[in-house]
């Protein structure tokens, strides 16, 4: 797929070229995945196409130590990835759109590589929301070649918390999946609170 990179005033913005978007396909395929969301832990292996453009990600040692790091509730930071990896790859295959760059900067939105439960404590940073994009891009870089819109992604992931948002359709992609497996995995995490007490109280009132 072919894109025009338009400078202006510093910004880059792309446009791809040759692009049908289906809205009722596409809206479709977001809501079926959705609704499937917890499927992603065990299809994302199986898709071979998206395995093969992000095999240089997933071999690498720093990505997966993101295994050792809670991101929310009970999801670590590295599977929090790879949901919002795999579901912006589906989304951007079905638009037609750069499923590969809307992949990998999926995977590397948030290599910060830090626990950030504790993070403000260790630090004394107490921004981690607004600062978190910049440190991913920078581990990013120093680990692997990225193309414009993944860079421009995973620097501009957190908006509207993020002044700026990103310049390619990918990237709000990636934006959107973002906020859904956060809000999910926050959902999850309480209802197994939820669960957990009522569970407690019948015991307790047997």
């Amino acid at each position: 797929m072919n894109n025009i990179c338009i400078e202006n005033n510093s910004d880059k913005k792309y446009i791809n070229k040759n692009v049908t978007l289906n809205a009722e396909s596409s809206a479709e395929e977001f809501h079926s995945l959705i609704e499937n969301i917890s499927l992603i832990k065990e299809d994302y292996i199986l898709d071979v196409e998206y395995m093969i453009c992000v095999a240089d990600i997933f071999e690498n040692e720093k990505f997966n130590s993101m295994d050792n790091i809670i991101q929310h509730g009970d999801t670590t930071t590295k599977m929090h990835s790879i949901q919002v990896s795999y579901l912006s790859y589906r989304i951007c295959k079905r638009m037609g759109l750069d499923c590969d760059s809307a992949a990998r900067s999926g995977l590397l939105h948030d290599f910060f590589l830090y626990d950030w439960h504790t993070h403000s404590k260790e630090t004394g940073n107490h921004f981690h929301g607004f600062t978190h994009p910049r440190v991913a891009l920078n581990n990013a870089n120093n680990e692997f070649e990225l193309n414009d819109i993944e860079q421009d992604t995973i620097l501009r992931h957190m908006w509207p918390l993020t002044i700026i948002p990103p310049m390619s359709i990918e990237g709000m992609v990636v934006v959107y999946a973002d906020k859904v497996c956060t809000i999910l995995e926050v959902c999850e995490r309480f209802k197994k609170m939820i669960r957990g007490r009522v569970k407690w109280n019948l015991v307790k009132n047997w």
